[in-house]
């Protein structure tokens, strides 16, 4: 797949596709390459791009409020997600971290337990290019916990997250972690227990929050549109 740009317009379209707008039809050559200028036919000119994790993000098919970009780079940061991890994951949604997780080379088994979020997570993975390297399972996690070990980090956005994290060392290697989503405080909460009960160490929770800037002729300023809060990340360790 390739990113098609025009000032605040992208288009993501597979080699060969043809792009129909206001602004001209374009037919995108098989060999396309980022940094490749290509004209419609009316002589509007789009820029070639490859598309990274943000773009896939704003690309991606929804099927509920994602884990947004924030999110996943504070998982990446505090686990030391690598390309020669095993992830577990749970609560698959769109499959925005299992994407990004696939995408810098971790091997992620993730379940979703609702069909139809299921197959719109498989498609996104074929899209960003890590069906691969990602399994996604219409399944629920909690029932094959028995049938499971040796992963290097478990990710959970599930409201039973709690009950998986209580067994974490039961699939974890030593040293392994677990990092728990929860939009509300009292989901994370119940994780800190659970993982006090499993006998995890290094229990951390902590509340996302970002501010984009605004720069303008009368000042500068934190924006006062979009999302500050998402969630809150929990995160503990195998001893």
């Amino acid at each position: 797949m390739i990113l098609l740009v025009h000032g605040d317009r992208e288009y993501l379209l597979a080699p060969g596709d043809e792009l129909q707008t206001d602004l001209g039809v374009l037919d995108v050559p098989e060999d396309a390459s980022p940094g490749q200028r290509l004209e419609t036919h009316l002589g509007e000119e789009f820029v070639v791009r490859e598309p990274r994790g943000p773009d896939l993000f704003n690309h991606f098919e929804r099927t509920g409020a994602p884990m947004m970009p924030r999110d996943v780079g504070l998982i990446v940061g505090h686990t030391g997600a690598s390309a020669t991890d095993r992830v577990l994951d749970a609560g698959t949604g769109t499959g925005v971290l299992a994407a990004y997780l696939g995408r810098i080379g971790a091997s992620v088994l993730t379940f979703e337990r609702e069909p139809s979020f299921a197959a719109v997570a498989r498609e996104n993975m074929e899209l960003a290019g890590v069906s691969d390297r990602v399994e996604v399972r219409t399944d629920d996690l909690t029932e094959r916990l028995d049938s499971l070990s040796g992963f290097d980090l478990v990710t959970l956005d599930t409201e039973d997250a709690p009950a998986v994290v209580e067994r974490a060392p039961d699939v974890l290697v030593p040293g392994g972690f677990v990092a728990v989503y929860s939009p509300f405080v009292e989901g994370s909460r119940a994780a800190v227990e659970a993982a006090r009960e499993g006998g995890l160490s290094g229990i951390e929770t902590y509340e996302t929050i970002q501010r984009r800037m605004d720069f303008g002729d009368r000042g500068s300023r934190p924006a006062t549109a979009g999302v500050g809060h998402t969630g809150y990340l929990t995160f503990a360790r195998h001893e």
